[in-house]
């Protein structure tokens, strides 16, 4: 694993917990983690359950008791170290979104689809398709359960920026983030609406601001002001994102991502209507599934809660008797435990880095609709 930040730890937990729950086909070990600091990586390897530390993430790469290469640093390294992972035959799970430019998520969809032919498999880490309940909606939704999808109503609102005396991190540059609230969390409603769906977006008109235009540079960044004393610099992505869109079914979607909603901490929230029925999530109450059944008789019908915690919910069977909830790192158990799997089948695991590219596209889309105005603007290769 390349990485030990915040993506770090929730993916350390899923390794070391996967085999724990699930009977496998192959059984993980936690061989190596990579770091820029020898003594901050030793110390991390040690805590999160890692054999041995490395300072440079290409060592991981010529060592031949790894056969996995966990991306878990910011976008602006994500496609150097796939790409050197694919070609080497190293299998590949890189979190999302996949890439900070179309141009680099293309290079690494390439790279998968001929690193796929001999043999090495690829995943894009979009952990929220593993939430019990999610699953739950997709499969109520293939079941042709709400019928024709009609709307599409995707949320994800965090507050943790507002104060804007918070520090200049790096996912408040463009050059290693690629986009903010876009990228970040939007890129995790635009993959969950179209993996409950089972449609695409195909074009989309977008307004995107930035709120706090400049913060004090976080501690350690380079750049001291005239007197000697630490500075500002310039935020340099969104802080929250609007838009709309078409359906590949033909259907309607409205997005939003901020992380200025003050009082909420991670409500990724998704409604979505049907000729014959609608669901509702969300992640704040994230054992929930709302569902309408409109076949029913309109004195009797209406939004019912579903705990998904049963046993034959997604991949709730593993884990604790009903009504027991599942937590946020459970999603990257599931996500660990279905790419395992596809490794030891030869099958191509979901979402693909095609998928990551084609999220990436819409990113990209979203950012030229808000930056020139258009009305509609058309998501590439859609």
């Amino acid at each position: 694993m390349i990485g030990y930040a915040f993506m770090g730890r929730a993916h350390s937990q899923a390794w070391r917990s996967v085999d724990a729950f699930f009977d496998l086909p192959l059984e993980p070990a936690m061989v190596a983690l990579a770091g820029r600091s020898a003594e901050a990586t030793a110390q991390a390897a040690e805590k999160l359950g890692w054999a041995h530390a490395e300072t440079d993430w290409k060592r991981l790469i010529d060592r031949d008791d790894v056969q996995i290469i966990d991306i878990c640093t910011p976008g602006d390294s994500h496609a150097e170290i796939a790409i050197a992972a694919l070609e080497a035959g190293k299998h590949v799970i890189c979190e999302k979104p996949l890439a900070n430019t179309v141009a680099e998520a293309e290079a690494m969809a390439a790279a998968a689809r001929a690193a796929a032919a001999r043999g090495a498999r690829s995943m894009v880490a979009f952990n929220y398709r593993r939430v019990p309940a999610v699953a739950l909606a997709r499969r109520w939704v293939a079941e042709g359960r709400l019928g024709e999808i009609r709307h599409v109503r995707a949320q994800y609102l965090q507050d943790w920026i507002v104060d804007p005396e918070f520090p200049l991190v790096w996912r408040l540059q463009k050059d290693k983030a690629g986009s903010g609230a876009l990228g970040d969390i939007g890129a995790h409603i635009i993959d969950t609406a179209e993996y409950i769906t089972g449609e695409r977006l195909t074009g989309v008109s977008a307004l995107t601001e930035t709120f706090v235009k400049e913060r004090p540079l976080a501690s350690g960044s380079a750049g001291l002001s005239a007197g000697g004393g630490a500075g500002r610099g310039t935020v340099t992505v969104d802080d929250a994102a609007l838009f709309i869109g078409r359906l590949s079914g033909g259907g309607l979607a409205s997005f939003e991502a901020t992380r200025f909603a003050t009082g909420r901490k991670n409500a990724l929230r998704i409604e979505v209507n049907g000729s014959l029925g609608s669901l509702a999530f969300d992640f704040e109450a994230m054992n929930e599934l709302w569902f309408h059944d409109h076949t029913l008789d309109g004195a009797e019908a209406g939004f019912r809660r579903v705990l998904a915690t049963e046993s034959s919910h997604p991949y709730v069977g593993a884990w604790w008797p009903p009504g027991h909830g599942l937590g946020y790192e459970h999603s990257f158990t599931h996500e660990v435990k279905d790419f395992i799997e596809a490794i030891a089948a030869g099958t191509a695991p979901e979402p693909s880095f095609d998928d990551g590219l084609r999220v990436q596209r819409v990113l990209a889309a979203v950012e030229r609709s808000a930056a020139d105005g258009s009305r509609f603007t058309t998501v590439e290769g859609s």
